[in-house]
């Protein structure tokens, strides 16, 4: 069920949008969050440190304890400590500490004065606010402020309420009465509360952001992918049908997507073209072989009736046309298949002169030029332009074999009448005879020129024909020059 509801693009977006929104704002949540508790707890720091060093300044000055002006604040908690642990001094109504010192609830009666003298000497009386200050008639002893300032939490209870606390020491040391050190208090019920809030509302309102961006991202997907969802159907739809001339419809997007079904489209239409051609060359192939078959048949027939009448050339005609269409429409397929052409290096001038030779009226001029491929392809090439020359030429046929820059070119021309400007692309269509009547009665299938210019293509060159100085066709074979 879980691979199921997961398994669309759409589903997919949505979850890794909400997953990277969620990282993002947990992070930026936490930020926050610290953020914002350092502030308050440095805030806290710094009044608790002003409290606590205006405490200790005045008991450097040698100033009671029952006249520390610091001692009198209700809300916030100031004790000071003995460099024995003892508390000798609480603000009012300050009844216990824990994290700051020594405990006041466990320690403030149990202190003797705050000058020398030893526990064992002490005055059960001395409370930790009475008279263990310096007498008013002593001079009074002068201490040093530690200009350092430790920090750390606790909790203190005032009047009945416990609450916590960031506490501030710093340290008085007299010469002859040893070192104190005074703490003093910062709620921290504002950065609590701060933090609280701010944690209640990411709780609250982080959750119902992940879902907005869920819903847009599943919106915004849906109607992005909606036209791929169209070329899916219509895809179905040809699919089935099996017409291969409809089109996928293109948004007007100019995106990703357009472009996806304009190349589908583009596709299609390559598709429904070799569908096409392959169903004309069946036809046509058909056809081609139609009358050499009908032929023969007549002429066996007539020959296994009345032997004397039997036409030994003309069934021998037929049957090498039948041959001759049957190894073109081999290669064609194996061309189609797309046959590789090979890599074999050979002489593309001694190959010219050795098809040329032995037929009448041909001239060669050819140079050695190196090329690679399939040997018996462009074999099948020149053979191929040498009958259809010879069989349109008046007289004579040249064939020229150059080097030309990176190419290798083969000339080969004719006195006839030359191919019509119009038609000079058709003839490579394959069965497209201009001549039908004469090619028909010649042995040609309109195929020579097809087969030529496939093989002229796969072997990375061109095939055209132009107009001979002599006034007949000039078909131009170009092929690139081994390296």
């Amino acid at each position: 069920m879980t691979r199921r509801w997961f398994g669309s693009v759409r589903s997919r977006a949505t979850l890794a949008a909400t997953l990277v929104v969620a990282v993002a704002l947990l992070a930026a949540g936490a930020a926050v969050l610290l953020s914002l508790r350092s502030d308050l707890t440095g805030q806290a720091e710094s009044e608790a440190a002003s409290a606590a060093r205006a405490v200790a300044v005045e008991l450097s000055d040698g100033r009671p304890y029952d006249r520390l002006t610091g001692l009198d604040e209700d809300d916030r908690p100031v004790q000071i400590v003995d460099e024995r642990g003892r508390v000798v001094a609480v603000s009012e109504d300050l009844e216990r500490v824990t994290g700051a010192g020594a405990d006041t609830a466990r320690s403030r009666n149990s202190g003797g004065p705050a000058g020398g003298e030893s526990d064992d000497d002490a005055d059960d009386s001395d409370d930790a606010n009475g008279s263990d200050g310096p007498d008013d008639d002593d001079p009074a002893p002068r201490g040093e402020v530690d200009s350092d300032t430790d920090f750390s939490t606790g909790t203190a209870t005032i009047d009945g309420t416990t609450a916590d606390y960031r506490f501030a020491a710093v340290e008085v040391e007299f010469e002859d009465r040893g070192k104190f050190t005074v703490y003093a208090g910062a709620p921290l019920a504002a950065e609590r509360s701060a933090v609280g809030t701010a944690t209640t509302a990411m709780l609250i309102g982080f959750p119902l952001l992940l879902a907005v961006v869920a819903g847009a991202t599943w919106l915004v997907t849906r109607r992005a992918l909606s036209p791929v969802e169209g070329i899916r159907r219509e895809m179905a739809a040809i699919t089935a049908s099996e017409d291969l001339a409809r089109r996928v419809p293109v948004p007007a997007t100019h995106d990703e997507v357009a472009r996806l079904a304009l190349t589908t489209n583009e596709t299609l239409a390559a598709l429904e073209s070799s569908v096409e051609r392959q169903r004309r060359f069946v036809a046509d192939a058909s056809h081609e072989l139609r009358s050499p078959i009908a032929s023969l048949r007549t002429q066996l027939e007539v020959g296994a009736a009345h032997p004397e009448l039997l036409d030994l050339d003309g069934a021998v005609t037929d049957t090498v046309r039948l041959q001759t269409l049957a190894a073109d429409l081999l290669l064609l397929a194996r061309l189609d298949a797309g046959e590789r052409p090979g890599d074999a290096r050979f002489d593309l001038g001694a190959l010219a002169r050795e098809h040329a030779e032995g037929r009448a009226g041909v001239t060669v001029t050819a140079d050695e030029v190196p090329v690679a491929g399939s040997r018996a392809q462009v074999g099948r090439v020149l053979t191929n332009l040498l009958d259809n020359a010879r069989r349109h030429a008046r007289s004579a046929v040249t064939v020229g074999v150059r080097a030309e820059g990176e190419w290798a070119v083969v000339a080969v021309a004719d006195d006839g009448d030359g191919v019509p400007e119009a038609d000079r692309e058709r003839i490579f269509e394959r069965f497209v005879r201009l001549d039908e009547a004469r090619s028909r009665d010649d042995g040609g299938a309109g195929l020579g020129l097809a087969i030529a210019r496939d093989v002229a293509v796969r072997h990375g060159g061109t095939l055209t024909v132009g107009r001979a100085p002599a006034g007949g066709a000039l078909f131009e074979l170009r092929l690139p020059r081994a390296r």
